[in-house]
């Protein structure tokens, strides 16, 4: 894995991580593939990695889950809970994961200029270990492959299928 520099990491604060990236979509779109579980399912987690748990209760005070098994069946589990919603376009929540301390709270902003949709997530720690933790764990390259791989679910115009049968 590796971020191939579509998407840009910034640490503007000792507790701070900014991740920003562009998708060729209008931001309604972006917004239901982050939301909506029959999308989420099909590009959240890194390559070879499938997401066996995917609830998400989009509502302040709802909670959401995710668990990424991997090669070999290893599972990788977080949950949160959404704090403020605001289609299509911002949502923030808590995330904690199973298996490493702490909470983080996550705010996510898209914007939308010429039908392009920048999406801008500020995630906040407790503390400055537990984000450099985070980010020598990886996270950055994880995060930029989930990013590539909704983009191209984006590109293949299946978001915006699936919006239609749904309005059906």
């Amino acid at each position: 894995m590796k971020n191939n520099g579509t998407l840009q990491v910034a640490m503007p604060t000792e507790r701070e991580i900014v991740m920003t990236r562009v998708f060729d979509a209008p931001r309604r779109l972006v917004f239901d593939a982050l939301t909506k579980p029959e999308l989420f399912q099909r590009w959240f987690g890194p390559r070879g990695w499938s997401l066996a748990v995917c609830e998400i209760d989009l509502k302040v005070g709802g909670a959401w889950r995710s668990v990424l098994r991997g090669p070999g069946g290893r599972e990788m589990g977080m949950r949160g809970v959404f704090q403020e919603i605001a289609p299509p376009e911002r949502f923030a929540s808590t995330e904690s994961f199973d298996d490493y301390p702490g909470e983080s709270l996550n705010t996510l902003v898209l914007s939308e200029q010429g039908g392009k949709t920048t999406l801008t997530i500020t995630v906040q720690y407790q503390s400055q270990e537990t984000r450099d933790a985070v980010i020598k764990s990886g996270m950055e390259h994880g995060a930029a492959e989930c990013y590539d791989k909704l983009a191209e679910l984006l590109a293949a115009g299946e978001v915006r299928g699936m919006e239609k049968k749904a309005e059906a």
